[in-house]
């Protein structure tokens, strides 16, 4: 499974031969002068499932992509210690003469999922179905049997009914869904999953944990890396708690719960991940909504009609429909709903990204139809699911900065961004690529960049994904500010306590429309 000339050493059979062993004395990437990991081990028989815990930058993804073969030894930067699949095992001392993982072949026994479900697939392939499909491919796999494969897979991950959709098109539970589908496909002896639950409502979660114990089932090694100590981490046998790169806590999980250093990792206790509801504040006296929806509907491409009086009429796929609702200054309201039930469309309507095809849109009692998305983008400030998907400069302050100085001139617009770093716990990342921050703190950026434009209207979608308890708590004091100053705030979440905790409002999108619960 390796490049170099060094063959990976064979060790001796026996019936406990761990899945996949790490024993990590130190890792850096190049050009960092400080040990990203140190002091790491790990050992996963088959059929156990680990959880590796941490918060924002303990080191947990690094670890789980050294383990996986996705970050190599020599090539992403310098590696002391042993990574070991099966009885193949391989050593490494941090110098030109270290072996090199095949990607390819470690990868066909160690499957992997990233926290940016995005990550994992393709980008080359139209359709589900042809997804699924790409890496057994590759593998050359007889079709017959590739077919049958993904249509296995698709049914255990939930995706059946979407074999013929673009990934693209995808919700963001979706896509994660796909994600694990692709890397359970093959088969794998160990399967690493980072925050696996992230975007994915009640029924994908339970559906996710199912497969999860088919597969303990049947001897993988399953390796989660999360923030949260939620129901799929507490199933783990074993925990190992990561706090700036290194152990700090590791036994059983009721032992390790109690511990301080389960405390100061940052780690989100299930039930516990929200701020106190006594920090939300109190709803704003009755006054002229700041945002308005009415009778919104929108649907996405067409569907045909087969019935013997509309055959073969194209008609909108029904995503919104009818669609009310009426946010006042200082009012948070939270939306849930399923994964594909169209949460994240609905943001996009509030700042012109999408036109409704019925019904309209208003702020301020304005409607913004033919309001270029650019001006109302001035108003309406929206954090996408995918942090990714808004940032593009090559600082963090520039990042915070980019257009303020044309909105409010260029001494407020540095106080601006300045402040807004702060209020996400970034002030001391200032000058940071944001490419170089953990996903966690790339998602507070984004918050930042939207915060430091002071909109009347805030649109946050899936905000607590891959915060840790610290992160989650910046967040809550940075929506209550907001509310406190008279912005309208629409956020979409499936964390319901969080929701809960923090809205005024929680309300259910199901069948296109809004109900509250």
């Amino acid at each position: 499974m390796n490049d170099g000339s060094h063959a990976p050493s064979r060790q001796p059979a026996t019936a406990a031969l761990p899945a996949a062993a790490a024993r990590i004395a130190s890792f850096s990437f190049h050009g960092d002068a400080g040990q990203t990991l140190r002091n790491v081990q790990l050992s996963a028989l088959p059929g156990t499932l680990t959880a590796v815990l941490g918060g924002s930058g303990s080191g947990k993804t690094t670890f789980g992509k050294l383990l996986a073969g996705w970050l190599r030894a020599g090539h992403s930067g310098v590696l002391r210690g042993s990574l070991a699949l099966g009885a193949d095992r391989v050593e490494f001392h941090g110098n030109s003469n270290d072996p090199r993982i095949n990607p390819a072949a470690w990868s066909g026994r160690a499957g992997y999922v990233p926290q940016d479900a995005g990550a994992m697939l393709s980008s080359v392939r139209s359709t589900v179905a042809e997804e699924l499909a790409f890496g057994l491919e590759n593998r050359g796999v007889p079709r017959v049997e590739m077919i049958r494969q993904a249509a296995r897979t698709a049914e255990r991950t939930g995706l059946s009914g979407l074999m013929g959709r673009n990934p693209a098109q995808l919700s963001g539970g979706e896509l994660r869904r796909l994600a694990v589908a692709c890397a359970v496909i093959a088969e794998p002896g160990v399967l690493v999953l980072d925050e696996p639950l992230a975007s994915l409502d009640a029924a994908g979660a339970a559906q996710l944990r199912n497969l999860v114990d088919g597969l303990l089932d049947a001897g993988t090694a399953v390796v989660l890396l999360s923030q949260r100590a939620d129901a799929l981490a507490r199933s783990a046998g074993h925990w190992i708690v990561l706090d700036g790169g290194t152990v700090t806590a590791e036994g059983p999980p009721a032992e390790v719960e109690e511990g301080a250093a389960f405390s100061d990792a940052g780690i989100v206790a299930e039930g516990r991940g929200a701020a106190s509801p006594g920090t939300r504040p109190a709803p704003a006296a009755p006054a002229a909504p700041v945002l308005e929806l009415r009778g919104v509907g929108f649907g996405y491409g067409t569907t045909t009609r087969t019935t013997k009086r509309s055959a073969g009429t194209a008609r909108p796929a029904p995503v919104l429909h009818n669609l009310n609702l009426t946010v006042r200054p200082g009012e948070i309201v939270a939306v849930t709903g399923p994964n594909g039930a169209g949460k994240s469309t609905l943001l996009r309507h509030l700042n012109g990204l999408l036109q409704p095809q019925t019904g309209e849109v208003l702020l301020a009692g304005k409607s913004i139809a033919g309001i270029p998305t650019g001006r109302v983008a001035c108003t309406v400030g929206l954090l996408f699911q995918q942090p990714r998907d808004q940032l593009f400069e090559r600082t963090v302050l520039r990042e915070v900065g980019f257009g303020l100085r044309r909105l409010a001139g260029g001494e407020t617009a540095a106080g601006r961004a300045l402040e807004a770093l702060a209020a996400v716990g970034l002030a001391d990342a200032a000058q940071t690529h944001p490419a170089e921050l953990p996903s966690s703190k790339q998602r507070l950026l984004a918050l930042a960049t939207v915060l430091a434009r002071t909109p009347a209207v805030l649109a946050l979608d899936e905000p607590t994904v891959g915060l840790d308890r610290y992160g989650i708590e910046r967040l809550q004091h940075a929506v209550a500010a907001a509310a406190a100053r008279g912005a309208g705030i629409v956020l979409v979440t499936h964390d319901l306590a969080y929701a809960r905790a923090t809205a005024h409002r929680v309300l259910a999108l199901d069948g296109g429309s809004l109900r509250e619960i």
